[in-house]
């Protein structure tokens, strides 16, 4: 595991103050967007407030930017732009093969690599391919407002009209072992609903949530945190584990219940995430 990647925020481009103060709002990721949140008219200011903010202050969360399309005017001046900053990654829009063929050239020399945002219907359906195009591609974002429209359907806070499309997109991602970042809650005001959607992305396997709003990044970052409960429970676990390796026993019972490979690692997984957020220590595991 190289990072945790529970919530990634979108920051308009074209906002000075948020651009600027990105980094104080405690998300795993930042998205700097070029792309829906500008208005024609702002791209080439956008472009540059970007830029000049990379060039000038230090984030300590992941930095990722949404490009133009491929297909758009302003694709290729945000790769110029872009190419020699400190980013992580380049999220493209409208993800297809062709797009990551196209991207990936366009990044030769550079250590940045790519996420696709999975917002139609093809894209859904050809999702496996999208991902494994490239090994610059990392990772995968839902996004569903744009995937309704392509669907003719309404979206709803229960996002069952999202559902095949959120197992597909996770199914690919960890056959692939790439990470899945589900779609932003777009009503910023409900808290609660915020709130289940989360839990259910998380129950369906998702490794993060976007955001659109500050204030969502608490109730996201929580929810993809090992709980207390979880982490006491994996130490258990791996304290188990390693009495029965002691006692040369391969299989052995925790609570009355067998444990078996896929509980270790999931144990162990938990841990690890919980050391990287310091909600635990080295000698924890002891």
């Amino acid at each position: 595991m190289n990072r945790i990647r529970r919530s990634m925020l979108f920051i308009p481009g074209n906002n000075p103050g948020m651009v600027q103060n990105g980094d104080v709002f405690d998300s795993d990721g930042i998205i700097f967007d070029l792309e829906d949140s500008v208005a024609l008219e702002e791209k080439d200011a956008a472009r540059e407030l970007v830029k000049n903010a990379l060039e000038t202050f230090p984030f300590n969360a992941e930095i990722i930017v949404r490009i133009n399309p491929i297909d758009s005017p302003f694709f290729v001046d945000d790769i110029v732009a872009l190419k020699k900053l400190p980013i992580s990654m380049i999220l493209l829009s409208k993800a297809s093969i062709e797009g990551v063929k196209i991207l990936e050239k366009h990044l030769e020399g550079t250590n940045i690599n790519i996420m696709v945002l999975i917002e139609s219907a093809m894209g859904v359906e050809k999702v496996f391919d999208i991902l494994n195009t490239s090994e610059r591609c990392l990772g995968l974002m839902l996004g569903g407002e744009d995937l309704c429209v392509d669907l003719n359907c309404k979206r709803t806070k229960s996002g069952q009209e999202l559902l095949y499309a959120r197992m597909r997109v996770i199914n690919a991602a960890k056959a692939l072992q790439k990470f899945c970042i589900d779609t932003p809650f777009t009503d910023v005001n409900d808290e609660e609903g915020l709130q289940k959607d989360t839990e259910f992305a998380k129950s369906l396997g998702f490794d993060g949530k976007a955001a659109i709003n500050p204030r969502q990044i608490i109730t996201i970052n929580n929810v993809f945190s090992p709980s207390e409960q979880d982490i006491k429970h994996a130490l258990r676990v791996l304290e188990a584990r390693d009495l029965a390796l002691k006692e040369g026993k391969g299989v052995f019972a925790l609570d009355g219940k067998m444990v078996d490979l896929p509980i270790i690692k999931r144990a162990e997984y938990i841990i690890e995430v919980a050391k990287k957020l310091k909600l635990v220590s080295d000698n924890d595991e002891t």
